[in-house]
């Protein structure tokens, strides 16, 4: 690509994550982001948490100290691992001095809260850095990310009362981590790190964007950018099996034991692909349920294509505000239909009718209702939502979109950049 040698260097992206490898969606998104931005002739910039698991990178010396929550440890281990959670020092030195060998025209940080932490934005503001970050859950409204309150949706936090996250042991149940969450909101509401040392926050869902403003964030600090997938690296020429297929995580908030209860129910064939802490429970709720379920553990890569392509359709039975599911928008790049439960980012995502079907979320009368319906409606049909969901990806959920739309952001906070752009090809 043509970027004007020797007059213009590259654009620099300091890209920010607490995991540097394929871990979940929010990994996905920015994994990919780097990838997309790599490829158009940026620079980008890894920051990270150190870990086992993570891409090989030439910038991992600058990376923080590991902190893997469930791991035993010593009370002074466990002291230090939670003021690293409130305000990480190790991570803004780490960051001071990787901006000192590398400064990047602009930021975009992913999740950075329990690991990072938020202090790193101090860091970019005092260097003048403009900084995006995109919200993958509802951390920034909500202490506790999910929303969720014994397995049941909560907002009881709106409004400030914040102090609900100790009062209910939020965060896995424990006092000792929901006080230390607690501290960690309490500080950055008081130092204003989200509303002052951010420019912008992109939100991957309509229904996120709604939820922030509803929480009080100003309209104009968030930026609807929704996710993306390759289509390029999904086939299409599948040959359609008996059995609809659920992939993800075995949580509660997955809403699994709904979709068991509503495929014993509606005598449909179910593949789980994951695994999780639900998974003794679910099988045994299987069992009792007389459920055809078949549980296909761990699936990655061209075998969860293949698995996903293969099948009527793709269930999301989610009982919590799912953001903006890759998941979804994968099915639709395999040619699959998708049946979504009406909650969070997910029924937006879902074209009733022409791209797949939705379903209240924990009712299980509704989903076997829907199962049979999408079952009835024969190969030919269900060929059709799925080619009608790929068709949408290709012009709204394309990599192309996903550039162009923060291309345009990037270039609204940091104007000198532009010139560096270079040509772009659809």
């Amino acid at each position: 690509m043509n970027l004007h040698p020797g007059i213009y260097p590259s654009p620099r992206l300091l890209n920010i994550n607490n995991y540097f490898y394929r871990r979940g969606g929010a990994e996905a998104v920015f994994l990919d982001h780097s990838s997309l931005f790599e490829e158009i002739g940026w620079n980008v910039v890894p920051f990270s948490m150190r870990h086992e698991k993570n891409l090989p990178s030439p910038w991992s010396d600058y990376f923080v100290s590991e902190i893997e929550y469930g791991q035993q440890s010593g009370a002074l281990a466990k002291a230090i691992q939670a003021s690293k959670v409130i305000y990480s020092l190790e991570a803004r030195a780490n960051l001071g001095r990787l901006l000192s060998r590398a400064r990047p025209d602009i930021a975009h940080a992913h999740n950075v809260y329990h690991h990072l932490s938020p202090a790193i934005f101090s860091t970019l503001k005092d260097a003048g850095i403009p900084t995006v970050m995109t919200a993958h859950d509802l951390k920034i409204a909500c202490p506790s990310y999910k929303m969720l309150r014994d397995g049941r949706i909560c907002e009881e936090c709106k409004g400030g009362k914040i102090h609900n996250v100790v009062l209910h042991r939020c965060i896995k149940g424990s006092l000792p981590l929901s006080a230390v969450v607690y501290a960690e909101t309490s500080l950055h509401r008081l130092l204003g790190t989200y509303r002052t040392k951010v420019d912008r926050i992109v939100v991957p869902s309509r229904f996120y964007r709604n939820k922030l403003e509803e929480w009080g964030w100003e309209a104009e600090r968030l930026v609807y950018i929704p996710n993306f997938v390759d289509l390029g690296l999904f086939q299409t020429d599948w040959e359609e099996g008996d059995y609809f297929v659920f992939a993800g995580r075995l949580a509660p908030e997955k809403g699994i034991s709904t979709l068991i209860r509503a495929a014993a129910q509606a005598k449909q064939k179910v593949v789980i692909a994951g695994t999780g802490p639900e998974e003794a429970s679910l099988r045994k709720l299987a069992d009792e349920a007389g459920a055809d379920i078949t549980f296909a553990g761990f699936v990655a890569g061209e075998a969860l294509h293949r698995l996903i392509g293969q099948s009527r359709a793709l269930i999301l039975p989610s009982e919590w505000y799912e953001n903006a599911p890759i998941s979804i928008l994968e099915a639709y790049a395999l040619a699959r239909p998708v049946i979504g439960s009406e909650i969070g980012g997910i029924p937006e995502m879902i074209r009733a009718g022409e791209t797949g079907l939705t379903s209240p979320a924990a009712s299980v009368d509704t989903l076997a209702d829907t199962l049979s319906q999408l079952a009835d409606a024969g190969p030919a049909r269900r060929r059709e939502m799925g080619a009608a969901g790929r068709e949408w990806v290709s012009r709204d959920f394309s990599r192309t979109s996903y550039r162009d739309r923060m291309l345009a952001l990037y270039g609204e906070l940091a104007p000198a950049i532009t010139a560096r752009m270079p040509a772009l090809s659809k």
